[in-house]
């Protein structure tokens, strides 16, 4: 334990460091952390670090889904669910189909089984590389929408598969019947299970007398609660984090207060940056230890790194070819929900961007690192370390590859230029501040009119909006004058609360509002 902490705060370290590098080059972290952490592994004497594979999935998976359901936007999820849906679902088992058939046809002592396995591994993109990538670059805010709900469901369909690939391999039997019945209990079971228990999470959280420290860490055990809970009922953790976040997520002001909001961002931020930054570091810590597995199994390099490209070229394929498939489908059947392009190039330019968005990541890693060494007969699972060399050769190649012409790519064409022309964001925000100030003022007016005229610093308040926060001499705020501050910021979610409402109205912004109104409130309580 003293040899492994301190390499272990030396990862921390250097996460943070490749971090704020990859800030400077303008290139996502993902990247450089995957070639610092092979770089890192060719110095001599490092300890070897070893996760157990049944907890792979329970360490980092959880609350990588739940911070993630956290923050999307389920209006825009609502709004664009068919390409969501299908992409998460139907991209899915085909990329897996695809993979399967060429592993079996060109990976020699591949089964279609273990085709299966691979292409259920390297199958789901990766919602953090893409985030990270497109970070540097402006997307329109239904592509950014397809592709986070996308990653949400797809780490879950992509699971199942793995999951009946594996007890396929080991039994050596496939039973159609019995995987149908199963597949749809793990997700009606985990959806079912993930929103009961975050019904009940959040009635713990108004019942019980807690602070924000206690808040925060609540919500910290409670995705890791859903995750096991609904795999004791051999359903699919992943759905159960999934549904039981974004039910969370859409009751945050009914449950926590401004405070715990406020500090859990800045907590849940930092974890989940760790969190990313170990999984990376650990794919090119554990590339040079697989390639030792794989010269034991006397396979040569060159041969496994020519698997590796193929299965890279086959998942960008089905990617390329789904995204066409999938929009000549909207166009047949529902033109009215396609997304805005404005002209017809760049309408089908789109799915070849859509296409080139499918960085691999975390939960590839963690698939493929879930292998289990033997079998339920003791025996050696088949190929594993090829299979464990072509997840992180793949994940590595689409880093590499797409990350780092995706951003160019999008800059150079101008693909979305016009398109933020028409949507500029700062209009909608200018326009929802002066919304907010007409409601509080015809709020004021209508309910303390007797105490405006007697009062002067609500009179000040209402007069001076903007400078409010800047106010030097804070002796007339008393008790009574904070409470009715803090109502009208109440007043104000509310308002923001049914604007949100608005189909064209951006959650985003709503929630930039919304966070701005509790660092305001966080500010009163402390006068």
């Amino acid at each position: 334990m003293h040899s492994i902490l301190p390499f272990l705060l030396a990862m921390v370290a250097m996460i943070v460091l490749l971090n704020m590098w990859a800030a400077k080059l303008k290139i996502a972290y993902p990247i450089l952390l995957v070639v610092g952490g092979l770089l890192i592994s060719f110095i001599p004497g490092l300890p070897v670090i070893k996760i157990d594979p049944d907890l792979i999935f329970f360490i980092f998976l959880p609350p990588l889904l739940f911070e993630a359901a956290w923050k999307i936007s389920f209006k825009e999820m609502k709004k664009w669910w068919r390409i969501i849906g299908s992409f998460a679902f139907l991209v899915v088992f085909f990329t897996a189909l695809s993979v399967a058939l060429v592993a079996d046809h060109f990976i020699p002592g591949f089964t279609l089984a273990l085709g299966f396995l691979l292409g259920g591994i390297v199958s789901p993109p990766d919602a953090v590389s893409t985030g990270a990538i497109t970070r540097f670059v402006r997307i329109p805010r239904s592509l950014s929408t397809i592709l986070e709900g996308e990653s949400l469901l797809n780490d879950a369909s992509s699971l199942i598969i793995f999951r009946f690939a594996l007890v396929a391999v080991g039994t050596g039997r496939f039973v159609w019947q019995d995987a149908t019945l199963s597949f749809f209990w793990m997700v009606i079971g985990g959806v079912g299970m993930g929103l009961l228990l975050g019904w009940l999470f959040v009635q713990a959280h108004k019942l019980l007398p807690t602070d924000a420290p206690s808040d925060i860490a609540l919500t910290i055990i409670e995705p890791y609660l859903m995750y096991w809970i609904a795999e004791q009922f051999h359903s699919s953790g992943v759905m159960a984090v999934v549904s039981g976040g974004l039910f969370m997520s859409a009751r945050r002001l009914k449950f926590l207060n401004s405070t715990s909001r406020i500090h859990a961002y800045s907590v849940w931020e930092s974890l989940i940056f760790i969190l990313n930054g170990v999984v990376f570091l650990i794919i090119g810590l554990e590339l040079p230890e697989i390639t030792d597995g794989l010269r034991e199994d006397r396979i040569p390099l060159e041969t496994a790194v020519g698997y590796a490209v193929l299965v890279t070229v086959i998942l960008i394929a089905a990617r390329m070819i789904s995204s066409y498939a999938a929009l000549i489908a909207t166009l047949i059947f529902r033109p009215s929900v396609q997304p805005h392009a404005s002209s017809r190039t760049r309408r089908w330019m789109m799915p070849l961007l859509l296409g080139w968005t499918g960085m691999r990541g975390v939960v590839s890693l963690a698939a493929a690192l879930a292998i289990p060494v033997t079998m339920g007969n003791g025996e050696a699972f088949p190929h594993r370390n090829l299979i464990l060399f072509i997840t992180f050769v793949v994940i590595l190649l689409t880093l590499l590859v797409q990350g780092l012409t995706l951003p160019y790519i999008i800059k150079r064409t101008g693909f979305f230029d016009d398109v933020f022309a028409e949507q500029d964001e700062q209009l909608t925000k200018r326009k929802i501040k002066k919304e907010l100030k007409q409601h509080i003022h015809q709020f004021l007016r209508s309910k303390y009119e007797n105490e405006l005229k007697d009062h002067a610093g609500l009179e000040i308040f209402l007069r001076h909006w903007e400078e409010r926060a800047k106010a030097a001499d804070d002796s007339w705020m008393n008790e009574r004058t904070k409470a009715i501050f803090i109502e009208m910021l109440e007043v104000q979610r509310e308002y923001l609360t049914e604007l949100n409402k608005d189909q064209e109205v951006s959650e985003e912004i709503i929630r930039q509002q919304l966070f701005q109104i509790d660092l305001e409130e966080e500010r009163l309580r402390m006068i």
